[in-house]
């Protein structure tokens, strides 16, 4: 079994099928389907907390842009600064390529401030913690796009499911590290589900937004010691740009979740007195 494992050759097209100047890739189709998932989920949330499901189709709109948006700028000012700041334009080329998972989640977060400026009944960190939960099925569905694009996997690998890239010209295998992503946030999801499940989405405040930044990115810095560097400038960095972003959301999630836990023993106190 273990032989049966080792080498796995991977050279899937990234391209599903192509019509004319028309292509649709695996990528773009998971990511898709994360949000139609995730839009999906939010709507019954909406609708057993006596919230207007139409107004997910609108938050849907600004989670999306608010993804791609901070995800772009986030490549290219994180990772990438002087070549996009130099010609500005290339920003814009978003299919050659180029997303940052910290700046989506920034970019989700300034669009939900946007979303809930005048709406009533939907304040910010009521929404965010509904959010999160279908956000980490998206971060899910992502990785394996990925996957499928043979991108941001890791170092060589002994193990048995080492995975060799071949499409990327590799002969040695490499940690699969979108799949351990995946699966990790797939993990994520089911927890952020059963925690909002069990109080009947009477958490306090903030604390399943406090959960998933704790979670998501506390295992990020985890797994950015098994991947390559995604830029030159990161070769003998003690951290890298991926867990230099991740310290920061692991401690406003610590921050949240005291908060929320602060809040929460209050609220039980006046309901015994």
């Amino acid at each position: 079994m273990m032989a049966f494992l080792n080498f796995i050759h991977w050279n899937i097209d990234p391209e599903i099928f192509s019509l004319g100047p028309l292509s649709i890739r695996w990528y773009g189709l998971l990511f898709a389907l994360g949000f139609f998932i995730g839009q999906y989920i939010m709507t019954k949330i909406y609708k057993n907390e006596g919230r207007k499901p139409e107004d997910v189709d609108t938050l849907t709109i600004y989670v999306v842009i608010g993804t791609v948006v901070g995800a772009r700028l986030g490549h290219c000012l994180f990772y990438q600064p002087e070549y996009y700041l130099a010609d500005p334009i290339r920003i814009l080329k978003v299919w050659e390529g180029g997303l940052a998972s910290h700046g989506g989640a920034i970019g989700i977060l300034l669009a939900l401030y946007y979303y809930t400026k005048n709406r009533a009944g939907q304040s910010y960190l009521w929404v965010v913690d509904r959010l999160v939960i279908p956000v980490a099925l998206a971060g899910s569905f992502i990785r394996l796009g990925n996957l499928m694009n043979s991108e941001i996997y890791g170092h060589e690998t002994n193990l048995p499911w080492g995975f060799i890239f071949e499409r990327n010209g590799e002969t040695l295998p490499m940690h699969p590290t979108q799949i351990y992503e995946s699966l990790a946030y797939l993990s994520i999801f089911f927890i952020l589900k059963t925690m909002y499940n069990k109080t009947q989405g009477q958490t306090p405040h903030g604390k399943l937004l406090g959960w998933f930044l704790i979670l998501v990115f506390g295992f990020r810095f985890a797994i950015e010691f098994l991947k390559n560097d995604q830029v030159a400038f990161e070769a003998g960095m003690l951290l890298n740009m991926g867990q230099i972003l991740s310290i920061p959301a692991v401690l406003g999630g610590i921050f949240l979740v005291y908060r929320a836990s602060k809040k929460g023993l209050v609220q039980e106190e006046e309901l015994v007195k």
